[in-house]
C-alpha cells in the first residue's frame, strides 16, 4: 500500500501560478501553458477583428453574439480559456459579473502551436463536444489553415477546411466572408 497522498486540483492551484502562465483544468488535471506567441497572438486578435464589428456590434453582419479573446469559462468541473469563443446574446443577454463564465459557449476557436496541438486537438475537442459546444474552429498559423467543425449527435464534424488565402463564411458566422489571408498579414 502506498502513502503517496494525491492532491486535489483546485481553483487556487491557477491563482497561484505566475502572471505568465495560462492556466486550465481539463478532466481534473492542471494544464499550464505560457502566453501566446506572436504569430498564435495575431491569428487570434486578428480573427476577433473579423468577426466582432458584424456579430458582436451589428456592423455588416446581424449582431447578437459576444466574441471574446482568452475567455476564461468554469463549466462543469472544467476551467478552460479558448484562444477566442463566443455566446449568442440571446443565451446571454449580458455579460458576468464574475471575471470567468459558467455558461457554455455557443463556438470556441483555438489557435494551435507545436506546444498546444495535442491539448487543443484531443483533449479539448474531446472536452468541448461533452459540454456540448455547437462549433469548434481550429487555426494553425504556421500551416495557415482552418478547420471548421459542427458538433452533431455529440460528435464533432468537419463542415470545411481552409488554408492560405481562400475566401471564409462559415457556420455559425457564414452569412459574413473573408480572406484567410487576414489572419497572417
Amino acid at each position: 500500500m502506498s502513502n503517496l497522498a494525491f492532491k486535489e486540483v483546485s481553483y487556487d492551484d491557477i491563482l497561484d501560478l505566475p502572471e505568465n502562465i495560462v492556466g486550465e483544468i481539463l478532466n481534473g488535471q492542471l494544464e499550464t501553458h505560457p502566453r501566446p506567441a506572436p504569430k498564435h497572438a495575431l491569428a487570434a486578435t486578428s480573427m476577433a477583428g473579423e468577426l466582432v464589428l458584424p456579430f458582436q456590434k451589428g456592423r455588416g453582419g446581424s449582431g447578437g453574439w459576444w466574441i471574446l479573446v482568452e475567455p476564461e469559462c468554469h463549466v462543469d468541473t472544467e476551467v478552460f480559456v479558448p484562444d477566442l469563443a463566443g455566446w449568442r446574446k440571446l443565451k446571454m443577454p449580458k455579460l458576468p459579473e464574475t471575471a470567468w463564465f459558467e455558461i457554455t459557449p455557443d463556438w470556441v476557436c483555438e489557435i494551435i502551436s507545436p506546444s498546444s496541438v495535442r491539448r487543443d486537438r484531443v483533449t479539448k475537442m474531446e472536452i468541448y463536444a461533452r459540454l456540448g459546444i455547437s462549433y469548434f474552429w481550429i487555426i494553425d498559423p504556421i500551416a495557415q489553415t482552418l478547420e471548421a467543425y459542427q458538433l452533431q449527435n455529440k460528435h464533432w464534424v468537419l463542415l470545411k477546411s481552409y488554408a492560405d488565402a481562400e475566401e471564409i463564411a462559415i457556420a455559425p458566422f457564414a452569412e459574413y466572408s473573408f480572406s484567410l489571408a487576414n489572419l497572417w498579414e
